[in-house]
């Protein structure tokens, strides 16, 4: 069986966000960069506890990116990915970023491509059902579980209210979140042997972007705390009614 995992390079969320260019492009300097959460403690880690019940499963890792995801790569290779592919472009563009990896998936003729939900920066969502229309394949989200089963796979999800067991055949893709495993840490092993593991750079295929990006906006700055006294309870009432407009 051969597996693909999809990750991708995101910001700490302890980082300070600002942007440069006029709002236009995003400020990366001092920026810690990690992967993906959703991409490594649970699409990436539940690969790997299906490797570790059978041997001859190839566990293979795509991200599209430049050269400076390289150390993000290896750390995915360092909890135990045999192989990585980076496809050498940089884009916003959900359409163009999951066509790349379609045609990753063709090359390697995957029987399972796991993603993540959703990437923390961007929270989009779209990438593992465009890579299934892609590629004409079924496509399952929010997995909570996954389990294998014959040729097949047997994943719960999340649906409104509850949960929903479904059955289907390999290949399939499948997108995953907090339930399908559990975070993990590198250990030294893991780290060294990843320095030599094959990170496999590919240009991209012409596609041209449906979408782009035209400029960010940051939240506006909270409001002070105003704070009244437990015995002014009118003073309490006025500010609820005239400032914060609850009542």
């Amino acid at each position: 069986m051969k597996i693909l995992v999809c990750i991708s390079k995101t910001p700490d969320t302890t980082s300070k966000i600002a942007f440069k260019d006029g709002n236009t492009k995003f400020e990366d300097s001092g920026v810690q960069w990690i992967i993906n959460p959703y991409d490594e403690w649970y699409a990436l880690v539940r690969a790997i506890e299906l490797k570790e019940k059978d041997a001859s499963v190839s566990l293979h890792l795509v991200n599209v990116g430049g050269a400076d995801c390289d150390p993000t790569i290896r750390k995915a290779l360092a909890l135990g990915g045999d192989e990585a592919i980076r496809v050498n472009t940089i884009s916003d563009d959900d359409f163009y970023i999951a066509s790349q990896i379609a045609e990753v998936a063709k090359q390697g003729n995957y029987d399972l491509i796991f993603t993540g939900k959703e990437t923390i920066d961007y929270n989009g969502s779209c990438i593992g059902g465009l890579v299934a229309a892609f590629l004409d394949l079924p496509y399952l989200s929010l997995a909570t579980k996954f389990e294998l089963s014959g040729t097949g796979a047997i994943i719960t999800r999340e649906i409104e209210g509850g949960e929903e067991v479904a059955e289907v055949a390999l290949p399939v893709v499948v997108s995953c979140q907090k339930g399908v495993a559990e975070q993990r840490i590198p250990n030294m092993r893991g780290i060294m042997s990843a320095r030599t593991k094959p990170l496999k750079v590919v240009e991209p295929v012409a596609i041209e972007p449906l979408t782009r990006v035209v400029g960010y906006e940051l939240p506006p700055a909270k409001a002070g705390v105003k704070l009244v006294s437990a015995d002014n309870v009118a003073e309490l009432v006025k500010l609820l009614h005239e400032e914060a407009k609850v009542i």
